[in-house]
Parts: C-alpha cells; sequence; structure tokens
C-alpha cells in the first residue's frame, strides 16, 4: 500500500475496511414536491479520465447511492474492491446508520451512462431497475436531473456531459473541478444560465459536519468575527494533482470566508504545498495540502474567530468512516433541495472562483511564489 502522505482517497477506500457505527441522524426538512409515487428521476453520468473509464467510479456509486431505493449485494461484491464493499454493507446501507433518510424515498436512479458500456452494465447489475443508457440524449429523455460523477479527472469531457441535460434545463449536479479551467468552467456555468437550468459543482469538504458547524458559528455571532481559516488536507502532493485533489481544501475555504478572493500565492516542497488566500476586505485564509500528520482523518479544518477557535476533521465521534458517509449523505440533500425548489445552492461565483484559485496558485508557483491576482486568470 502508498505511504500515508502518499494516499488520495480513492486510494483510502480501496485499501481501508470500516467498522460498524449504530447510529441515526436527522437532518434538513424533508423534500415534499417529489414523494414515492413519483420519484426524481436522476440521470447518473460518470466520467471519463482522459478517455478511460471510471469503471467503478466512487462518485456515482457511493455519492449517488442513496438515489436509488435498493441495491444488489452480490453484485457490489463482485464488481467492487474490498473497501468499498465494506463501506456498503457497515455504512452506505446500513440501516443504523441512514439518518433517517437513506435511501431517499423520492429518488430513483433511472439510468446510467459510461462512454464504456461495459462500465455502465456493471452499475446496472448493482442499482437493480437502473437502465443502460446508449446515448446521453436517451438519459436526459428519462430523467428530471443530472448527476456527473468524477472521482479523478481533470474535468475535460464535463461540458459534453451535462450540456444534454442542461440545455432541456435539468437540474445538474457536475462534479469537481467542474470545467478543470476557469474558461471550460464559466463555459458551463454561462450555458446553465441561458438555458434556466439550476446548477451545482462542490466538494464533500463544504458539507463536512465540522464545515456545517463552523458556519453555524458564523451565523450565530456568538463567538464574533471570523478571523481566519486553515484547510489541510492528506494525501501527496504533485503539481498535476492540485487540479484534482488541491480542489478539496480550497472548496472549504471558500465556504467559509466566501468569494471575493483578491490573490493567491503558493509554494511546494516535495509531496506537500502551501497557499495563501488573501482578500481586500478580510483576512486571508490558508490552503495545506499534502500534510502528513492530517493522513490519519484524510483533512482538518481550522476556524478561528475573535472569541472561539474550532477545529474539526471528518470524523463524527471519532469515526471517518461515519463522518465519510454523513458528508456524501448531506451533498446529496444539498442537490436534491435545488432539484425541488431549483434555486441553486452554491453560488457561481463561488463555483468559478475556486477554479479562478487553483489556476493562479499554479501560476503563482510557476512564477517565484508570487501574489498572482485572480484577474489575471479570470480574463
Amino acid at each position: 500500500m502508498s505511504s500515508p502522505a502518499r494516499t488520495s482517497r480513492r486510494d483510502f477506500l480501496a485499501a481501508t475496511g470500516s467498522t460498524v457505527l449504530a447510529a441515526a441522524t436527522s437532518a434538513a426538512d424533508p423534500l415534499t414536491t417529489f414523494g414515492p409515487r413519483k420519484p426524481v428521476r436522476v440521470g447518473v453520468i460518470s466520467s471519463s479520465i482522459l478517455g478511460k473509464p471510471q469503471r467503478t467510479n466512487g462518485h456515482t456509486y457511493h455519492f449517488a447511492h442513496g438515489f436509488h431505493p435498493t441495491v444488489d449485494m452480490k453484485m457490489i461484491e463482485k464488481h467492487l474492491s474490498r473497501g468499498p464493499v465494506d463501506l456498503f454493507k457497515s455504512h452506505f446501507r446500513n440501516p443504523k446508520e441512514d439518518f433517517a433518510k437513506l435511501p431517499f424515498d423520492n429518488t430513483v436512479i433511472s439510468a446510467y451512462y459510461d462512454a464504456d458500456p461495459a462500465s455502465a452494465q456493471m452499475f446496472a447489475d448493482c442499482f437493480p431497475g437502473v437502465q443502460v443508457a446508449r446515448t446521453l440524449d436517451e438519459l436526459v429523455k428519462n430523467s428530471d436531473a443530472i448527476w456527473v460523477g468524477d472521482a479523478s479527472g481533470r474535468g475535460e469531457d464535463h461540458f459534453e456531459l451535462c450540456a444534454p441535460g442542461l440545455a432541456k434545463g435539468l437540474p445538474t449536479f457536475c462534479d469537481k473541478p467542474i470545467g478543470g479551467t476557469v474558461a471550460e468552467t464559466r463555459r458551463i456555468l454561462d450555458f446553465a444560465k441561458k438555458h434556466n437550468a439550476p446548477i451545482m459543482s462542490s466538494s464533500l469538504y463544504r458539507h463536512q459536519f465540522g464545515t456545517e458547524e463552523a458556519l453555524r458559528m458564523k451565523a450565530s455571532g456568538e463567538f464574533g468575527a471570523l478571523q481566519y481559516v486553515i484547510a489541510s488536507t492528506g494525501g501527496g502532493y504533485s503539481y498535476p494533482s492540485w487540479f484534482i485533489y488541491g480542489q478539496h481544501p480550497v472548496w472549504m475555504c471558500m465556504t467559509l470566508c466566501g468569494p471575493g478572493v483578491k490573490a493567491v500565492n503558493m509554494y511546494a516542497r516535495e509531496a506537500t504545498c502551501h497557499a495563501l488566500l488573501t482578500y481586500e476586505d478580510r483576512m486571508p485564509a490558508e490552503v495545506w495540502y499534502g500534510r502528513p500528520d492530517v493522513a490519519p482523518t484524510y483533512c482538518s479544518g481550522s476556524a478561528h474567530f475573535a472569541k472561539k477557535t474550532y477545529e474539526w476533521t471528518p470524523a463524527v465521534n471519532g469515526n471517518y468512516w461515519f463522518g465519510h458517509h454523513y458528508q456524501i449523505f448531506r451533498m446529496a440533500q444539498v442537490f436534491l433541495k435545488m432539484v425541488e425548489t431549483r434555486v441553486e445552492q452554491v453560488p457561481h461565483q463561488e463555483i468559478l472562483e475556486v477554479t479562478a484559485i487553483i489556476a493562479a496558485a499554479a501560476k503563482s508557483l510557476n512564477e517565484r511564489s508570487r501574489l498572482v491576482e485572480l484577474a489575471e486568470v479570470l480574463g
């Protein structure tokens, strides 16, 4: 197995088993427009990585599982590796860990598209009743909403995958790194706006219990002004991986501090990098990628208020996998709220700035870590 300093969450999931935690938690208000008799038909799309399929894409199998009422565990055991199989048994489909919501009672996965039909059939085997869509148009025709999942790609195919659904006005989740580049991200957002299609892009870091708690603390005003945020992730930094996994801690900073980033600089050494996000009207935020001390829990966050410092990891009550399940559930639930209300839950400016921060940080690194204004990459 890879050393902790260079282990991605994908490796983490594949190589690690999980423990059973008996817990149930209620969350936000239930959705009302759709129900068991008229479920939301979610069309799920798996992106490729430079033309190669993600055969067991965790951002479709794991992130979208709650949209479908049934799972065939024998097929899960046949097609997935030990780590994900254990996750399905111990967490994703554990009735004692359903958050009083899972699987959602008002959704169904209607169809699945993968450019590789064999990979699409594997997913359909695991989720009985899901149809393999031969084309994107076929999937869109039989869907009320679209979920585009991408575990480790660069986003080069995201516009082509999202466009047919957006053109029909369907609420769409487009996984990070959305368009990959500033130009492609703006292209997707503008296309969605043109067709009045609600769109969402996000990172699990936005939906961690700790991130949500920090937002509650900020909104209450009880702890004074938010003064500083530090978002850290483990794994092992490399320049190519910055454009994929660097998205996560940047998303955490964006979620807590908001848009309006003025400039970014980044420094990297060996398998670690550090980026500073600066604002004109507030204190900066720090991003760390490749911190070996946070590898056991994959990441950590710290929000410094005038009267209190709050620190967290994805773990809930010390259980990483329960916390991981929670953030998956919450991201799906936020998406469903958008589907029902057609009100976007993540502002376009935040989505665009995350992409711009990634690009500006890379530019800074290539130019002796100088402070690069976002305007330089936004065009």
